[in-house]
């Protein structure tokens, strides 16, 4: 009797693989290569594997198999006992008999990914079925392929340097010194030698003598003065001392010698009577007429610098430094008892500004208050300038999120990073307009409110929408602690399964990153995985007959990975010099979407399959790593900031092992521990992309990539904990530092390094976010959130938003230089460790060379004589000194 055909493609390919076994069981086979009707080899058999036989033979999708590594030989012995043992209940009960018939000890048993025979296994009937999937014969196009990797893996070989005429021209600009270098000396008193040296903190400014400073010129007051010098003075004509208006602070009387030029009668007549100076009077007359007039109608002896000094003495011009307070933002039912977590500005609408609340509950609160949280939704609130009293938008999360951020290419499409280690990801299309409408009065709105019943115009006027999220990843599959950063990558590129950067043909940011305490970094695709591509198929072809589920008003954005989300891979983060791995808080990695994202409404995306003027993410696949172009100018380098303290340089790239071909997680290239509490920020300048700066504990400290000897500049201890900090965007010298007392220091590099530049209180609890913003060339915001869930927008002044004169390039300058000091105490401490060395090594060589026995006890007693009589003068002295010593006594001492 035939087995009943279902509707499913899934109960049909079942049907056929039962079919082909029972022909198969009863030995009806086709020679070695042939194939059936569906084009399976008849030494194949596709089979279904069950999770328990998975698990009893070691062969656990995704885990013991991969789509790398499909291959797994099963014991001939083990086979058998387990059909003994579990009878027709056994998944190889259909090839029992080529089981029984099988001439070697082991079969081969593929994982198949892309059922192309239409089951997720299947299973080597033959020794030569073996041999051909173990060893497939290499096509003309794969043999090209390698040739063109081994051409391109080859270590260059070394040439000779040929000079082309560069050298003379590095001779010709070298710098070489022009006088004599000053030289100082520094004593302390004499009284003070030998004492303790006790180290304090304290301002330098404040004692005068408590620093000196090395002046790059001579000062007079430790020079002679010569009071009169003989020198003797050709007849020179009358001469005119000038002056520019730059003011030195030491001035020189300088002096030169010169013999004028002067023309002669003729040459002068020559030159009156040129038809060149003819021809540049008539030229010229028409403007000088023109200066002239000017002259008469503008006063050129008014000071104009005088008048820009009176001006900045105005409340709020540019003399003011301060930080002003622009707006405030709480809400009594949202954020009431909870801490802002996470601050994040819209990027393309002006006005609005995203924040992350969370409970202030300690571990082993949020344990005994689980039912009560529950209870009351994590939330994501979108404020606006246009209504400081109520949120325009409620975004509910699975658990409080620590870190979410909005999408470069879609700033409808946001991602979140949960307390309970998962990523929710969110689609506010639908409130796009109503966001857009809050910049301003628009007639849509006004509209709505002339059609609402009367009585009923405030309550739903100021009505909040709550949305829920899209998606959410798989809990087994997601982190294990809190995810504390978040990041899209850049769409410029894509990463593959082993992490190597290719490129990205859609050109939209697809793939997230995301780092929490359990020691590991995972990379995320908010695409379909091609596993799943002929499942989403058949769904879509019966989404015509009837629509998609849509219970609570969610957007079937991300339907295709809700709840079955898994990561693309995880990055682990071994120690470098012991056992163990570190505590991943926050990273940072160079082409991520900086702290601006700038207007993205005007990005085209003409590559993607759209529908109403919407991306479709449905019908976005993962391609295959095969079909991409390997990116080689993509840095996969980043810097991670741990919990202990420490900043890590590793490179996200997965290595494989010969021997087991699994892929693993490399050990970082080097450890830094630096900071003396959790780092809490790692962001790279908006200016320099390899300047990082970098807060934790009670220091910051700034590095540059590249420079593995350490920090370029790292500041001392300070009095409170660092919480967060922040670049400017429009001055490369300026960084903002949160503090635990509710205080941001603004630190100016240019003009101090060992203090900050200004102090400014704004909250009497500890800052927990700072988010700058540029919202015209004359208006800088500053966000700042407390833990008290108040949320201030500051006004940035003009003196902190302008930068000066090639700031830019000072900066620069100055972090080379920084660079420079830093390699040059290095090669000392080097050049010391080995100086000590060496005297050791001769210490050492010294005590071990052989000395005669007689020649030691000699020399033993010539010195304890020689003590012995030092020891009787220095006691006649001291006899002599105290009136005890008579003549006889000295006369018997000399006998």
């Amino acid at each position: 009797m035939a087995p009943k055909k279902s509707k499913g493609s899934g109960s049909r390919a079942s049907s056929k693989a039962s079919g082909k076994s029972k022909d198969r069981k009863n030995g009806l086979f086709s020679p070695v290569g042939s194939t059936d009707e569906s084009g399976v080899p008849n030494d194949i058999f596709p089979m279904v594997i069950t999770a328990a036989t998975q698990g009893h033979f070691e062969c656990r999708v995704d885990e013991d198999v991969t789509k790398d590594n499909p291959f797994k030989f099963l014991k001939k012995d083990a086979i058998l006992q387990d059909m003994k043992t579990r009878a027709a209940v056994s998944d190889f009960h259909p090839v029992k008999q080529v089981v029984l018939a099988y001439p070697a000890d082991e079969l081969l048993l593929v994982f198949d990914r892309d059922f192309t025979y239409g089951q997720s296994f299947y299973l080597a009937l033959t020794e030569e079925a073996k041999e051909r999937i173990l060893n497939p014969p290499v096509t003309a196009d794969a043999q090209a392929l390698e040739d063109e990797m081994e051409f391109m893996c080859k270590t260059p070989e070394p040439k000779p340097w040929v000079s082309l005429g560069s050298d003379l021209e590095i001779m010709e600009e070298s710098v070489a010194d022009t006088r004599a270098r000053l030289k100082f000396k520094i004593s302390r008193l004499r009284g003070e030698f030998g004492a303790p040296v006790v180290l304090s903190d304290r301002n330098a400014s404040e004692t005068p003598d408590g620093y000196m400073e090395c002046v790059p010129y001579q000062d007079k007051n430790f020079s002679i003065q010569m009071l009169e010098r003989s020198t003797s003075v050709q007849a020179v004509p009358n001469l005119k001392s000038s002056s520019t208006q730059t003011k030195w602070s030491y001035p020189r009387n300088m002096y030169t010698q010169y013999q004028p030029r002067e023309f002669t009668e003729e040459d002068k007549e020559n030159c009156m009577n040129s038809e060149n100076l003819k021809n540049f009077v008539n030229l010229a007359e028409s403007r000088f007429e023109l200066a002239l007039q000017q002259n008469e109608i503008m006063d050129v002896f008014f000071d104009d610098w005088r008048a820009l000094a009176e001006e900045d003495l105005v409340f709020g011009g540019k003399s003011d430094t301060q930080l002003k307070e622009y707006q405030s933002f709480t809400d009594l039912k949202f954020s009431k008892e909870k801490t802002i977590s996470c601050i994040n500005w819209h990027p393309t609408i002006s006005g609005v500004i995203t924040v992350a609340v969370t409970e202030k509950l300690s571990f082993e609160e949020r344990i005994n208050d689980s039912t009560k949280l529950l209870l009351n939704p994590s939330l994501i609130l979108f404020w606006s300038f246009s209504d400081p009293l109520n949120p325009q938008l409620v975004l509910e999360s699975p658990d409080d999120v620590f870190s979410f951020e909005f999408c470069p290419s879609d700033p409808n499409i946001l991602v979140g990073g949960c307390m309970n280690g998962q990523i929710v990801l969110w689609d506010i299309s639908a409130y796009a307009d109503r966001l857009q409408g809050t910049r301003g009065g628009d007639s849509s709105s006004t509209s709505a409110k002339k059609r609402t019943l009367p009585g009923f115009e405030d309550k739903q006027e100021n009505e909040t929408p709550i949305m829920r999220y899209c998606a959410v990843s798989s809990i087994d599959n997601s982190h294990k602690a809190p995810i504390t950063d978040v990041q899209w990558l850049p769409e410029n590129f894509e990463v593959t399964r082993t992490g190597l950067p290719v490129e990205n043909k859609n050109q939209m940011s697809v793939q997230i990153v995301t780092c929490a305490p359990d020691c590991c970094l995972m990379f995320w695709d908010i695409r379909a995985p091609r596993a799943t591509t002929q499942s989403l198929t058949d769904k879509k072809q019966k989404a015509d007959d009837m629509p998609m589920e849509n219970p609570h008003g969610v957007p079937n954005t991300f339907k295709h990975i809700d709840l079955t989300w898994k990561p693309l891979f995880k990055v682990n983060l071994p120690k470098v010099d012991s056992s163990g791995d570190y505590s991943p808080l926050k990273f940072s990695m160079r082409g991520s979407s900086g702290t601006q994202l700038g207007n993205m409404a005007d990005k085209s995306n003409q590559n993607l399959e759209i529908s109403e003027g919407r991306v479709e993410y449905a019908q976005l696949r993962v391609p295959s790593a095969k079909q991409l172009n390997v990116l080689e100018d993509v840095s996969t380098k980043l810097f991670v900031g741990m919990e202990d303290g420490e900043l890590v340089y590793t490179d996200w790239k997965m290595e494989k092992d010969n021997d087991s071909g699994r892929l693993f997680s490399a050990k970082p290239a080097c450890c830094f521990p630096v900071h003396d509490g959790p780092v809490n920020t790692v962001r790279r300048s908006p200016f320099f992309k390899d300047i990082i700066l970098t807060v934790g504990g009670w220091t910051f400290a700034i590095w540059k990539e590249g420079v593995m000897q350490g920090p370029i500049i790292q500041v001392s201890c300070a009095v409170k904990r660092g919480t967060v900090g922040c670049w400017s965007l429009s001055r490369p010298a300026v960084i903002f530092i949160g503090k635990e007392d509710g205080n941001i220091e603004v630190w100016d590099l240019l003009e101090k390094t060992h203090e900050p530049s200004q102090i400014q209180n704004v909250s009497t609890t500890c800052i927990t976010g700072i988010k700058p913003w540029i919202v015209s060339s004359r208006q800088h915001l500053l966000a700042v959130s407390d833990n008290f869930g108040t949320l201030h927008i500051l006004e940035i002044p003009w003196a902190l938003r302008s930068p000066v004169s090639k700031e830019k390039l000072s900066v620069g300058t100055y972090f080379e230089k920084e660079v420079e000091s830093l390699i040059y105490f290095e090669k000392q401490e080097e050049m010391r460790a080995k100086e000590k060395r060496e005297m050791e090594a001769e210490e050492l060589r010294k005590k071990m060379e052989p000395v005669e026995p007689e020649m030691l006890v000699e020399q033993i007693e010539e010195k304890a004589q020689k003590e012995y009589q030092d020891y009787l003068a220095l006691e006649k002295v001291i006899l002599k000194d105290m009136g005890l010593l008579l003549e006889q006594d000295k006369s018997s001492t000399e006998i």
